[in-house]
């Protein structure tokens, strides 16, 4: 069974949906915090450059692995109890951050925060199908989507001033309150649910898929810290694929032999759910060359601090929201597909005018732009996601979404190590030019920051203009990737999506009619989709 308009009746499955919405919230606003507050741990925790790499990587890593097996047990244990058991983990992750004494202390906190925001967003997404019909998807979709991008800009505000103005250990424990509200909401409104059928343990297929997606994750992390010639990087990536390879073959000989692969092969059958979980894939590419590159553009170039930061992304959330507004509208009057190409072309047209950026530019410049950029953000984002969850049985909504932030899950990393290459070597393509004393130029070459600081050491600011212009470089490049992608993504929404999405029967040929879910209290009885 599953609630629908008929029977979730009301504002109650939108009261749900604010609570699912604080908890997203508090896990994507971690990892931002995190990154403005990483200066100020490495004095409070005596941290290593290596301890400050794990501070995200092992957060990451648990997420990565931990993302398909939150599914199943919300499949099979129900979903609304998994998503309340990972808000509790993960308020007690964030006080654990906030009072660690040392760095390995707070490598273990930032696991313990990975294994209870495995469990928060697989089964935000999982409630959005369990809660909503096809008709109301998009809309709850588009409040999901402005959850995950608001917390680019809000955990830099956030996070800076409470650094400058109270103890480090607030930025965590501030997620202990949200995590709270959001667990209360969750209880009170959104229903439990879980597959009609338990699945049973699939335990190669848990293994094999945790592995190789933690592998391929921690792959792409080291690339992006030690370059793409680092052996490591490569060993750990061709591990993963082939552990992902091996999950893939073991799913399929499962299926044909009759038995429960924890992803059902049938569900890539559907071609809305494939393209819409791929072309979900290919915008966090495009995206993250932008959320990369435009903070340190913003400190480097523009002269502000974080949360200064924070706040000049804010026209990016804004124009995020105007393009959710009309998208579920054009893909009912002119389709998901041409809804979809035209989110790129919109996202690539700003990314085309942010390249033109030049030393020159200002704040009013970035704005025009990172707008334009969030306009087909949100087309495309509401789109694309509504198109892949409107496939995935409610019989198997866990492990379904899972897939979904996997595969997001992944390219997150993937991005920033590919686009923060780029990055780097734009910027020292166009130091060899400058000469400085001693070995000050190799250090310039480490970053922008490096740069300015030797230049201000100097006292030379001409040189200092040559490190910032030569950064401007390293942006642009950076957004002419994001650029190819956001085209590339137009391209093959045009080519392969389908205009309308239609529901993918289960494995064997029957359609799914739902999952067994407890109406919500006050409504009336849920009924059958």
């Amino acid at each position: 069974m599953n609630p629908t308009t008929s029977g979730t009746v009301g504002s109650r499955r939108w009261w749900a949906l604010g609570g699912v919405t604080l908890a997203v919230l508090a896990v994507s606003m971690d990892v931002t915090i995190l990154s403005v507050a990483l200066p100020t741990l490495a004095g409070a925790l005596s941290a290593t450059a290596a301890d400050l790499q794990w501070f995200s990587a092992g957060y990451a890593l648990v997420l990565a692995a931990l993302t398909l097996p939150a599914g199943w047990l919300g499949d099979r244990l129900g979903r609304k109890r998994v998503l309340m058991g990972s808000l509790l983990v993960f308020a007690a992750g964030s006080a654990a951050c906030a009072y660690a004494g040392s760095a390995a202390w707070f490598v273990v906190a930032r696991m313990l925060l990975g294994v209870g925001g495995a469990g928060v967003v697989v089964m935000a997404v999982s409630a959005l199908t369990v809660l909503f019909d096809d008709a109301e998807r998009p809309r709850a979709v588009a409040v999901w989507g402005a959850a995950n991008l608001v917390a680019f800009p809000v955990g830099p505000i956030l996070g800076g001033w409470l650094l400058s103005h109270v103890w480090w250990g607030w930025v965590f424990l501030l997620n202990v309150p949200v995590s709270l509200l959001g667990l209360a909401a969750v209880a009170a409104w959104v229903p439990e649910s879980r597959a009609d059928r338990a699945p049973r343990l699939d335990g190669v297929g848990l293994l094999a898929s945790s592995a190789g997606l933690a592998a391929l994750t921690w792959g792409f992390i080291q690339a992006g810290q030690d370059g793409w010639s680092s052996a490591r990087a490569w060993a750990l990536m061709v591990t993963g694929l082939l552990a992902l390879v091996g999950f893939g073959g073991w799913e399929a000989r499962l299926a044909r032999r009759g038995g429960q692969p924890l992803v059902d092969p049938a569900l890539f059958r559907s071609a809305s759910f494939s393209w819409g979980v791929t072309l979900f894939a290919v915008l966090t590419l495009a995206l993250i060359g932008l959320i990369f590159a435009l903070p340190q553009y913003f400190q480097a170039v523009l002269g502000t601090d974080p949360q200064g930061s924070g706040l000049r992304l804010l026209p990016l959330v804004g124009g995020l929201l105007v393009g959710l507004g009309p998208s579920r509208a054009l893909a009912v009057r002119v389709g998901v597909k041409t809804t979809v190409a035209a989110g790129f072309v919109v996202l690539a047209a700003g990314l085309a005018l942010g390249a033109t950026t030049t030393t020159a530019s200002g704040t009013g410049f970035a704005a025009l732009w990172t707008a334009i950029s969030g306009v087909g953000t949100g087309m495309v984002m509401a789109t694309v996601a509504a198109a892949a969850l409107a496939e995935i049985p409610a019989e198997r909504a866990g492990v379904g979404s899972a897939v979904m932030q996997a595969v997001k899950g992944v390219g997150a990393p993937l991005g920033a190590a590919v686009l923060g290459s780029v990055l780097a070597a734009g910027y020292r393509n166009h130091l060899p030019g400058v000469t400085t004393p001693g070995g000050a130029g190799e250090a310039m070459r480490v970053n922008v920051f490096a740069g300015l600081r030797v230049a201000r050491q100097l006292h030379d600011a001409q040189l200092g203009r040559q490190v910032q212009a030569a950064f401007v470089h390293g942006v642009t490049g950076t957004l002419l990737v994001s650029l190819a992608v956001a085209v590339a993504g137009a391209v093959l929404a045009a080519l392969f999506l389908p205009r309308r999405a239609v529901v993918v029967p289960a494995s064997g040929g029957e359609a799914v009619a739902g999952a067994a879910a407890d109406p919500v209290p006050g409504d009336e009885p849920a009924t059958t989709r």
